[in-house]
């Protein structure tokens, strides 16, 4: 009864471990996907501020700038630190954007939240919004703009109101989140 057991541990635990090595990989994406919360197991701890603030650029947004001070607390407490990475929407990278996965980075985990910001213009809003439902994804208009957010068909943890990954568009820049009440968080730029 043991072998047939470790067998089957270790045929699920195998596949697990090689699709967590190749989570990590800076490959961009080339076609349009529906990026919902990760699914991958982060393996390298985050570059952490220096705390002084002297590097940090006011006028540029990052992961401690684009969210209030007090979820960033909230988050350093609770032992989380945020990892950087360009802003995509399928497979368009917004220069000037940022994304950002909070998460513990010391252990292995797909609890984690996911914030981002970009600058956007005309052509590339209409590229993304095509790109994404294209892909199933559904619009919605909302105040100052107008949301575009996943399928419920593949929401994998949804809010309290059944929204997964959601992007916000304005006519100026675009924010975010995964999930559609996460995008309350996002504040950049600062007024």
């Amino acid at each position: 009864m043991r072998i047939p057991r470790l067998v089957t541990s270790l045929a699920i635990a195998v596949p697990l471990v090689l699709l967590a090595g190749c989570a990590n990989e800076n490959t961009p994406q080339t076609t349009p996907t529906t990026p919902g919360p990760p699914t991958s197991v982060p393996t390298s701890p985050a570059p952490t501020p220096s705390g002084d603030g002297a590097d940090v650029d006011p006028t540029e947004p990052t992961c401690e700038t684009i969210v209030p001070a007090g979820v960033v607390a909230e988050f350093e407490k609770v032992g989380w630190s945020a990892q950087a990475q360009p802003f995509r929407i399928g497979g368009i990278e917004i220069p000037g954007g940022i994304q950002c996965t909070w998460g513990d980075y010391s252990v292995a985990t797909d609890h984690v939240q996911i914030y981002g910001w970009a600058p956007i213009e005309d052509a590339q809003i209409q590229r993304a919004q095509s790109e994404l439902i294209g892909s199933g994804w559904r619009r919605e208009e909302g105040e100052g703009g107008f949301y575009v957010t996943e399928s419920t068909d593949t929401v994998i943890a949804p809010d309290e109101n059944g929204y997964g990954f959601t992007y916000f568009f304005s006519d100026a820049w675009v924010t975010m989140a995964d999930t559609k009440q996460g995008l309350v968080l996002v504040e950049w730029p600062p007024s």
